[in-house]
């Protein structure tokens, strides 16, 4: 099977499937399992903790990341991610997949059968069905250089750009702190990615607007001559854009090929009643 997502990662495990990719997908940061799911037996505590937003607080698990990596490791000891991360492309050719490095190939993998989850160095195993514009999820990571201690962990918009806002204790200071980065969360198109009003700069600005729309203020900065709290601006910087595409319409260019319709919430389902035995490699955790 082709993909490295979640739902991959859940499907090849559940059914001993060996895995190629070109990029690990892991999730994203943000996603959460559901509070109360058990994975003792993988060894995962999920504890339950709470996201505070204007609307309310949510109670959400553990990192979907943290399940993730626990599957690639588990799949990576029974020998089905053959190739772990050496593969640049993936090419598909008569039942055959072709896998290469920046300089040669590395691998033929000959198949009766293949899932495929989508993999975007991936060529010859499914073709677009119409002439619909590329979309893609958009993710924003703002440094705040004053104004970053605040309680709010989300806040969520009606605009595609910067739909959701994360914010999270800041990677840049060894520790913990009380200082938060951010994340915004952008739903756009290929124009928009190409627009500079979609740019990671107006990103920034949108960000900072949408606090002060809330109420959110800076660092405190005294008292003003009518008595009134003065605050500093939010200064920010961007730190990094990263993009992935969002599926498409698509349709296997060969018989054999198959696009999995396997849904995460039914695997992860699956994946708790499963009796399974991963001792041998998680009793020492």
């Amino acid at each position: 099977m082709v993909g490295s997502s979640l739902t991959a990662v859940l499907f090849a495990f559940e059914n001993r499937y060996p895995m190629v990719f070109t990029k690990a997908d892991r999730p994203f940061r943000f996603d959460f399992l559901k509070p109360g799911d058990c994975y003792d037996s993988l060894k995962i505590e999920n504890a339950t903790r709470s996201v505070k937003s204007f609307t309310g607080s949510r109670q959400v698990g553990a990192p979907k990341a943290l399940l993730w990596e626990r599957l690639m490791f588990l799949l990576s000891m029974d020998s089905m991610i053959p190739l772990s991360n050496l593969c640049n492309t993936i090419r598909n050719v008569d039942n055959r997949i072709d896998c290469f490095n920046e300089y040669s190939k590395i691998a033929e993998l000959r198949y009766d059968r293949c899932f495929y989850f989508g993999d975007d160095n991936a060529n010859g195993f499914v073709k677009q069905k119409d002439l619909a514009e590329k979309k893609f999820v958009c993710y924003d990571w703002v440094a705040f250089n004053s104004g970053g201690k605040h309680e709010i962990d989300y806040i969520q918009t009606d605009d595609q750009f910067v739909k959701e806002i994360w914010f999270y204790p800041s990677d840049r200071i060894d520790g913990k702190t009380a200082v938060k980065d951010a994340c915004a969360v952008s739903f756009l198109s290929e124009s928009d990615m190409l627009d500079f009003n979609y740019s990671e700069t107006m990103a920034r600005f949108k960000l900072v607007h949408e606090m002060e729309q809330k109420g959110m203020k800076g660092k405190f900065n005294g008292y003003g001559p009518n008595g009134k709290p003065k605050h500093y601006k939010f200064r920010t910087s961007s730190i990094a854009r990263t993009k992935y595409k969002r599926a498409n319409s698509i349709e296997p260019q060969s018989k054999c090929i198959e696009i999995s319709k396997a849904r995460e919430e039914d695997l992860l389902q699956d994946l708790q009643q499963a009796k399974l035995d991963t001792n041998r490699f998680l009793r020492w955790l």
